[in-house]
């Protein structure tokens, strides 16, 4: 049974009824389902159970505590690209030797916090970062593991605000400048090099781009080898892609045939290897529950307006993102369908979350959810408008807990602070 499902007509997830939910959580809100999140790491894990691996899940996917501490007590890692991410990481239970730092402009703050945690790697993304890094830790008595972060100049084929492999893309160092760089990582004091990182972008169905990729990042390797430097792993990033619709390609489909690539040139590093799933892991597991608030039918064509914004799934107006959108209560499968543009209260006008979508008749009240929206969702919200982060609600079988709750206007009002000129 799939975990998002209709029973006797109504919206499930796993066992507990949406509509049940909604009576007892204000809309809109978030609802995920740990059976989802625990399947897909295991889904993941068991494609690279042949290979020495640890499996880092990138935390700016989703990175409320619950979830966090659910993969960490599964044995995954973490990717944090931030002091807080790694305050949450350890705060959730993951181990600091089962933590990489990535970014490209990590703080003298954040990287002495993470040497005092003894992590496993920092993935270096330029010089002037690695010559920072070699002087806090000198500083500290601390030797700091690096990988680096290098920048294949491969094109992933997905939206140009996700793609981070091109040359273009201010991520990682060029391949060109590998070598010199490698060689100064090698030389610099407090500095041990441990193997090389690579992560070309995000939503990546085109697995031609890994496989040219890391084609050239083992080229690498065995330079750096020749040359004396030792590579203790290599990271393949994540970014691989998940199914938004019917039509995609299927995430398990996806995921073999990514693990055939992953599989055909790790026999030439022997090496452990690290991955950062974050969106495999998470999109799928959560949906977003919203409510129609109007219908407003117009000569071009008809607007449902929702009380869920951009500013609580900013998807669809910043990526052009697709998110299946389908009613709590099951439409008959002989209702005529209309074209419409689901729409939010703010005032914007790219405040939408589907356009020209296809939709049975829906009435003031009614709730929709929107699909796929556990990764990149709650972490890119907002309080624009004045209008509180919503809540976030975790089921598991027939139970449920509210894992974020959504803030009243009064606490919202009073992070501001009135100077006593006023």
């Amino acid at each position: 049974m799939s975990i998002f499902h209709y029973q006797n007509n109504t919206l499930f997830a796993e066992d507990v009824s949406i509509a049940q939910l909604a009576s007892t959580q204000p809309t809109p809100f978030y609802c995920y389902s740990s059976r989802a999140f625990s399947q897909h790491y295991q889904q993941f894990k068991a494609a690279f159970a042949s290979l020495p691996n640890t499996l880092c899940y990138a935390m700016k996917a989703n990175s409320n505590q619950a979830i966090l501490k659910l993969l960490a007590q599964q044995g995954a890692g973490a990717d944090v690209v931030s002091l807080g991410e790694l305050q949450r990481a350890i705060e959730a239970g993951f181990p600091a030797e089962k933590i990489v730092f990535s970014g490209v402009a990590k703080s003298a703050a954040e990287i002495k916090a993470a040497l005092k945690l003894n992590i496993h790697c920092f993935n270096v993304e330029s010089e002037p970062e690695l010559r920072h890094i070699s002087a806090i830790a000198q500083s500290m008595n601390k030797i700091a593991p690096v990988s680096l972060r290098i920048n294949p100049d491969v094109d992933p084929a997905t939206h140009a605000k996700i793609s981070t492999g091109k040359s273009s893309d201010k991520f990682g160092i060029p391949l060109k400048n590998a070598l010199p760089i490698y060689q100064l990582a090698a030389d610099l004091p407090a500095i041990e090099v441990c193997g090389i990182d690579m992560h070309i972008g995000s939503q990546i169905t085109k697995l031609s781009a890994y496989d040219e990729a890391i084609g050239l990042l083992v080229t690498l390797a065995n330079t750096l080898k020749e040359q004396g430097i030792a590579i203790k792993h290599f990271n393949f990033g994540g970014g691989l892609g998940v199914a938004y619709k019917d039509s995609d390609s299927d995430q398990q489909t996806l995921l073999a045939q990514y693990a055939e690539i992953i599989k055909k040139h790790a026999c030439a590093l022997n090496c452990h290897y690290i991955f950062e799933p974050g969106r495999f892991i998470a999109a799928n597991a959560g949906i977003l529950v919203t409510q129609v608030r109007y219908v407003k039918p117009v000569e071009e064509k008809c607007f449902v307006i929702v009380d869920a914004a951009m500013n609580d799934l900013i998807r669809p107006t910043l990526y052009e993102a697709y998110h299946q959108i389908a009613s709590v209560e099951q439409a008959n499968e002989k209702s005529e369908t209309q074209i419409v543009d689901v729409v939010g209260p703010v005032c914007e006008t790219g405040d939408y979350l589907a356009l020209n979508r296809k939709l049975a008749p829906v009435s003031e009240g009614d709730l929709l959810v929107l699909h796929s929206a556990g990764a990149y969702g709650a972490v890119q919200s907002s309080t624009y408008n004045s209008r509180p982060l919503i809540s976030e609600v975790l089921v598991d079988g027939d139970r449920w807990h509210t894992i974020r709750q959504s803030p009243s206007i009064e606490q919202l009002i009073n992070l501001d602070s009135i100077p006593n000129w006023l």
